[in-house]
């Protein structure tokens, strides 16, 4: 058994079900930025407009709006949770090291508490998994 195996299954059997409440609230939050981003579209092109790669920050404004509406509604459900967060990963990443640290380490500066929580919280989720109360579980018990 690998190493990945291994935190696997140790995320599996050491989840408790209080997490399934912060799961689900990670995955609205990302599903409300995701809408923020959509209907403001103006916003999040002039944050990543400063790298100035012509067509990327298009490319990049719609993978972060899709990446968010449909990988917080699946880390919501409980469904595919490990693989859509680390699709979130490089967002987030993203978010706080080129985003939020030009706009500073203020304690106002909520973007970037958000991000480091979200960041924190998709780590987690990625170690421990979605939990009882999801479709994986739901899934995997009705498969045998």
């Amino acid at each position: 058994m690998n190493v990945l195996h291994r935190v696997e299954h140790w995320g599996d059997t050491h989840h408790p079900a209080w997490t399934d409440a912060l799961r689900i609230m990670l995955g609205i939050i990302l599903v409300m930025k995701g809408v923020s981003f959509i209907s403001d579209t103006a916003y999040l092109t002039r944050l990543v407009g400063g790298l100035h790669f012509g067509l990327f920050p298009v490319m990049l404004v719609h993978y972060v709006a899709f990446a968010h509406l449909m990988g917080g509604l699946l880390i919501a459900v409980g469904c595919l949770t490990r693989l859509m967060v680390l699709i979130q990963l490089p967002i987030l990443v993203g978010a706080l090291f080129f985003v939020n640290i030009r706009q500073g380490f203020s304690p106002m500066n909520s973007e970037l508490w958000l991000s480091v929580t979200v960041l924190i919280l998709l780590l987690l989720f990625l170690v421990i998994g979605s939990g009882r109360f999801s479709m994986d579980e739901h899934v995997k018990r009705n498969a045998n």
